[in-house]
């Protein structure tokens, strides 16, 4: 079965896993059906700058306003399946921990939790001071899942973009979507 997906883009460092989670999204349409996609005035110059460019406007998804609660996916009956929020900010992370539902990003969040369906929260900060930790534990117990931005070398990444591949690729496993990527174990491509 296709998947209903939510794509949240905050204002963190880190566009380029925004970016590639995207592309990889849309190469995938034997497994994704809907992908709808709500992007902070934030994300978008972060994107500009870090990324130079605006080719966060090419996908072909359903882009929502942050203020737009008529959103399919700001209500469970849409049955969305998994919200992935890439990068996401410590702000971000603290209103989804407090059920602070005051933008379509944090209702999102919430609708996703309440209704037991996945949200992976790919966090962009370093370090993590005790506020940071104590709301990431408060989004797992809820049965969010922490997937912080911290790529693996043992695949021998080329570029930023293969490098940032390694974290969503195992955010879209944590999805359960398919993914054609390196296994630890595996050959060497």
């Amino acid at each position: 079965m296709k998947q209903k997906l939510v794509v949240a883009i905050t204002g963190a460092s880190g566009s380029v896993y925004a970016k590639v989670l995207l592309d990889k999204l849309q190469a995938m349409p034997e497994q994704v059906d809907t992908v709808g996609i709500v992007m902070s005035k934030n994300a978008k110059t972060v994107w500009e700058t870090e990324l130079g460019n605006d080719s966060y406007k090419d996908y072909p998804f359903t882009y929502f306003e942050k203020h737009n609660f008529n959103a399919p996916f700001a209500s469970g009956s849409a049955r969305f399946g998994t919200m992935f929020i890439a990068p996401c900010s410590m702000g971000t992370l603290g209103r989804i921990a407090g059920g602070l539902s005051d933008d379509l990003v944090t209702r999102g969040a919430d609708v996703i939790l309440k209704e037991r369906r996945k949200l992976v929260l790919l966090i962009r900060e370093t370090p993590y001071n005790l506020i940071h930790i104590r709301n990431m534990e408060t989004v797992t117990m809820a049965g969010g899942i922490i997937c912080p931005c911290s790529p693996s070398f043992y695949s021998l990444p080329n570029s930023m973009e293969a490098l940032a591949a390694t974290v969503i690729d195992r955010a879209l496993d944590l999805a359960g979507l398919t993914t054609n990527t390196y296994r630890w174990g595996s050959p060497q491509a």
